[in-house]
């Protein structure tokens, strides 16, 4: 009996395996169906994920990071006793920890922005504030990242925050005040209608580093999306969800202090400056994702002139790439100060840690997990510490 069963059971196991086989080939399982090939924005995605730096227990669990710039003023002017600036100078600096060794890295404008977003250093096209939003010229590249060449709309190829924040699922914008339209340049190649305000037009193109990449602005649906006018930001402000992780803010050419008197007869200077921060910081501070985990960066893009104060800081005290003197008339941009605030800084703190515009790409690269992106990238280079993050929150 037990030999004329071992045959059936033989032939009833082979049936049932076979089947089973039948049922994987024809019907994938959820793991299987899941290893099917990315596509090549997700193949991106995945990389940047993969290759993303682990996070330094100095730094705390920021999420949102809202950074304003306002533009030529120097450390004393903004930031001292008789600053006309009393919100921004007492009120709001009384709030979190100054730091008073932080420099532009450049003259003039232009190219502190860029530096701030991607790590690239001046060239004399930059210097001069792009007068033409003209094509970038190369001729290759040298340590630490940095495109040899004259000329200011980079190539597809020069990284910037902006696209590192994409590649990682996260989101950011430039909310620039004065703009007509969203994503607003000039074509490349022409004239930069936007160096001089009118009385009905504020917006600086040349404040607006995101402008300055063509990984950006020629995919135009992708731009509209992130840079945009500064009137979003009221809304956008409402909840975390829309409130991006990066908001960077720029105020026209009177309310940054730029023009003393403004085109529209406003003062302009600081007095304007002060009136701006009394209008935006509060829905900031107010917003529902900085009271969660978000922080405020207010700096300067470069102290009042090259000839007032071209000093430089961190390291960066010597020619560039593609300039012997960043600074027109030495290697930096001026002592400007910057101002933190947030959950995980002591009030009415000050810093003495030189910092500068490629410390603060460095900095926010580091809260987000990014590589660090041109000088950012420069060996020994300082970022946000126990100095900047300093109520012991760590310790709780």
């Amino acid at each position: 009996m037990t030999r004329t069963l071992r045959p059936v059971v033989l032939l009833l196991s082979l049936a049932i395996a076979a089947a089973a086989v039948l049922v994987l080939v024809v019907t994938p399982s959820r793991s299987q169906a899941s290893v099917r090939p990315l596509g090549v924005a997700a193949r991106m995605r995945s990389a940047a994920r993969a290759s993303a730096p682990s996070i330094s227990r100095y730094v705390p669990p920021v999420r949102h990071v809202f950074v304003i710039n306002l533009e030529n003023k120097g450390y004393d002017k903004t930031w001292g006793p008789g600053s006309k600036a009393p919100y921004l100078a007492t009120t709001l600096r009384r709030k979190g920890v100054l730091l008073n060794a932080y420099h532009g890295t450049a003259h003039n404008s232009q190219p502190n922005y860029v530096a701030q977003v991607s790590g690239q250093g001046p060239n004399p096209d930059m210097q001069a504030d792009c007068q033409v939003f003209s094509p970038f010229q190369g001729s290759g590249t040298e340590a630490p990242g940095q495109y040899r060449g004259v000329g200011c709309v980079f190539p597809r190829t020069v990284r910037n925050i902006g696209r590192q924040l994409t590649a990682h699922s996260l989101s950011w914008k430039g909310y620039m005040e004065g703009m007509s339209r969203a994503c607003q340049h000039p074509a490349v190649g022409s004239q930069d209608p936007t160096q001089k305000a009118t009385a009905t037009h504020a917006y600086a193109v040349r404040h607006n580093p995101f402008m300055y990449f063509r990984s950006i602005i020629d995919h135009p649906a992708y731009c509209r999306r992130h840079v945009v006018p500064l009137a979003r930001l009221r809304t956008d402000l409402e909840r975390v969800r829309t409130t991006p992780h990066l908001t960077y803010i720029t105020p026209d050419l009177c309310h940054d202090g730029h023009d003393a008197p403004c085109a529209n007869g406003e003062p302009g200077g600081l007095v304007s400056v002060n009136r701006f921060m009394r209008r935006w910081v509060p829905r900031i501070l107010q917003s529902p994702a900085y009271r969660r985990n978000g922080m405020l960066v207010i700096t300067a893009d470069e102290a009042d002139s090259p000839q007032s104060d071209a000093s430089a800081c961190c390291g960066d005290d010597g020619p560039t790439t593609n300039s012997p003197l960043p600074g027109i008339s030495g290697f930096g941009g001026g002592t400007i100060g910057a101002l933190v605030i947030s959950r995980w800084t002591r009030a009415n703190t000050w810093s003495s840690t030189p910092y500068n515009h490629y410390s603060l790409l460095a900095s926010l690269e580091e809260v987000f997990r990014l590589p660090k992106l041109g000088y950012a990238a420069r060996a020994g280079r300082d970022r946000f510490g126990l100095d900047v993050y300093n109520n012991g929150w760590q310790l709780r």
